[in-house]
């Protein structure tokens, strides 16, 4: 049975904010970064099910606060899903510092969609998992912010998001907006290579984002693999043995095309090497 060590790790952003999260370490050198959703944390359903799965399977899995979340420093901003990404490659960095293998970046809901931007951006992860991300991000705002969302916040420069008890949750800025508007998800999903490949898992039943964006996802993105768990919601609240099932398959199967692959080079290597000797 694999040996698994959890701690807690702070990582410093490119804006001095220190970003905390949970490392499963198994001992082996392949990592799998784990990304939350839209004001959630790393403590939340789907991120310790998936980090605990992967941790069963010997592959060591890192789950952290974006900025502004959880116990991660920074102010809580909408939209904000550059900065998202940015946060995810100073993590990145750090553990390719301490010679971790980076095998797989996933995201739930907005961190499926960070996850496919920094893809798009830096092409270095081989493997990137989107779990119910949003591909038309011009939707579903209505339900947060009011059906006149557009014509308050270029009254007043803001919007005041308050819960059902009327109590004031976070602050919506014109500058937060736009930054969520100006995100082009279609444009990101064309820009990641065809060598990375992409794996999006989408709940049937999802109320918050549709399963049709799923298919937008699909459409768009050349090395890509779609996965509909059948009467899953948002947060997989039922499904999540099989939402963990499928992404610790694809992850693994990953794992060993590369292995199948250094083996070959290897032997590639001995026979040349051979060959030259006689």
């Amino acid at each position: 049975m694999t040996s698994v060590e959890e701690r807690r790790i702070v990582i410093r952003n490119d804006h001095g904010e220190n970003l905390v999260g949970i490392l499963r370490e198994t001992g082996s050198k392949d990592l799998v970064i784990i990304c939350h959703g839209f004001q959630s944390k790393k403590e939340r359903i789907p991120m310790v099910t998936l980090a605990t799965t992967l941790g069963r399977e010997g592959i060591s899995a890192f789950r952290f606060d974006f900025a502004g979340n959880g116990e991660s420093e920074g102010s809580f901003m909408y939209g904000n899903y550059r900065r998202e990404a940015e946060d995810l490659r100073a993590v990145i960095r750090h553990f390719r510092k301490n010679q971790h293998l980076i095998t797989a970046i996933v995201g739930h809901s907005k961190g499926g969609n960070v996850v496919l931007l920094y893809a798009s951006k830096y092409n270095d992860v081989p493997t990137v998992i989107n779990i119910s991300g949003r591909f038309h991000l011009e939707k579903g705002m209505e339900g947060r912010l009011g059906k006149d969302f557009l014509q308050r916040i270029k009254q007043n420069g803001f919007i005041d998001v308050k819960n059902r008890k009327g109590q004031f949750e976070y602050l919506v800025t014109q500058e937060s907006l736009m930054d969520r508007l100006t995100t082009d998800t279609r444009a990101a999903c064309l820009s990641i290579d065809q060598n990375c490949r992409v794996l999006t898992i989408h709940g049937s039943r999802d109320k918050i984002v549709p399963a049709k964006d799923a298919l937008e996802f699909a459409r768009f993105i050349r090395n890509h693999k779609l996965h509909i768990i059948e009467g899953a919601d948002h947060e997989y609240t039922a499904h999540q043995d099989e939402l963990a099932t499928v992404v610790l398959d694809f992850v693994r199967a990953v794992r060993e095309d590369r292995n199948t692959a250094e083996l070959l080079q290897s032997c590639e290597r001995a026979v040349n090497f051979i060959k030259a000797r006689i």
